[in-house]
C-alpha cells in the first residue's frame, strides 16, 4: 500500500502523510458486526481520570472480530475493510451457511481466497491451526495464550511471531518484541504476518489529527511548576535534578521494571525482550 503526500498548503500539510487505502474494497462496514463503542475519556466508574491524555476523538463503532475461529467450515474472503479501532485492516469472511465474520487481515490475503480453521488446514496466510500442527520456523500471528479464550498476542499492523521449538506439550514462540515465550500446543494461531505494513511510515503531521484519534495534549514535566511535577521549576531550561526521570507522582519511569517478580506467568518466559 502506498503512502500519500499533500501539497504544502500549510506547515502541517507539509509533514502530513496518509495511506492510499488501495487494499480497502469497501468503505461500508458489515452492519451485523457493528456494536456501540462507549467513550470513557480515561475515567473510571467513580468519574476520576485514571488514564491521562484520553478524550474527545471522532465517533466510531466497534467491529466485532472473531479472535477464536471456532467455526471449522471453509470460508471465503468477501472484502477487506478499514477498522478505526486498530492499526491492522480486517477481512470480512463468509461461511458456506451464510454466516459472516471479521478477522485480522494478514499480508497477501485478497477477495475470493478460501480460508480454514482446522487441524488439517494448509499452511497458508489466513488459515488457523493449533500450534501443535504448525511447522517450526513458520511466521504466525493472532496467538492464543489460553486455549479457547481467543487470540491475545501479535495483532497489530505488520507484526509477526515465529515458531522456534516444540517440547513437552509446549512451543517456544519468538514474539515481535524479541521475547521468547512458551505457548501450549492446544492454543491456536493464524499463519502469516499481519497486513497493513505501511502503517508505521505514516506521519501524523498535525495536532488536530491526534485529537481526532482521541488523544489529548501531553505536557512535559520540565515546563511545569514544582508543585505540579517533580521535574518542574528552576530558572530557564533545567535538568531533571534526580538520578532518573519520574512520573508526576514520583515513581521511577523510562527503564524502570514494573513487572511483578512473583508473577505466575514468569515461568513461561524463556527470554526477556531486553536480554542480550
Amino acid at each position: 500500500m502506498a503512502i500519500k503526500t499533500y501539497k504544502p498548503t500549510t506547515p502541517a500539510r507539509r509533514q502530513m502523510t496518509v495511506q492510499s487505502f488501495e487494499e480497502i474494497t469497501s468503505r461500508v462496514p458489515e452492519k451485523s458486526l457493528l456494536t456501540v463503542l462507549k467513550k470513557h475519556a480515561g475515567r473510571n466508574n467513580t468519574g476520576r481520570i485514571t488514564v491521562r491524555h484520553h478524550g474527545g476523538g471522532n465517533r466510531q463503532k466497534y467491529r466485532i472480530i472473531d479472535f477464536k475461529r471456532l467455526n471449522d467450515a471453509p470460508a471465503t474472503v468477501i472484502g477487506i475493510h478499514y477498522d478505526p479501532n486498530r492499526s491492522a485492516h480486517i477481512a470480512l469472511i463468509q461461511y458456506e451457511d451464510g454466516t459472516k465474520n471479521y478477522i485480522i487481515a494478514p499480508v497477501g490475503i485478497k477477495v475470493g481466497d478460501k480460508l480454514l480453521s482446522s487441524t488439517e488446514a494448509d499452511i497458508k496466510p489466513g488459515n488457523t491451526l493449533p500450534i501443535a500442527n504448525i511447522p517450526l520456523g513458520t511466521f504466525i500471528h493472532n496467538i492464543e495464550l489460553y486455549p479457547g479464550k481467543g487470540a491475545q498476542l501479535v495483532r497489530s499492523a505488520g507484526a509477526a511471531a515465529q515458531l522456534m521449538a516444540k517440547e513437552n506439550g509446549m512451543a517456544q514462540v519468538r514474539l515481535p518484541s524479541g521475547e521468547v515465550r512458551y505457548i501450549r500446543f492446544e492454543c491456536k494461531a493464524t499463519i502469516g504476518q499481519v497486513g497493513n505494513l505501511e502503517y508505521e511510515n505514516v506521519n501524523i503531521g498535525k495536532a488536530g489529527k491526534k485529537r481526532h484519534m482521541g488523544i489529548r495534549p501531553t505536557v512535559r514535566g520540565s515546563v511545569m511548576n514544582p508543585c505540579d511535577h517533580p521535574h518542574g521549576g528552576g530558572e530557564g531550561r533545567s535538568p531533571i535534578g534526580r538520578p532518573s526521570p519520574v512520573t508526576p507522582w514520583g515513581k521511577p519511569t523510562l527503564g524502570y521494571k514494573t513487572r511483578n517478580k512473583k508473577a505466575r506467568t514468569n515461568k513461561f518466559i524463556v527470554k526477556r525482550r531486553n536480554d542480550k
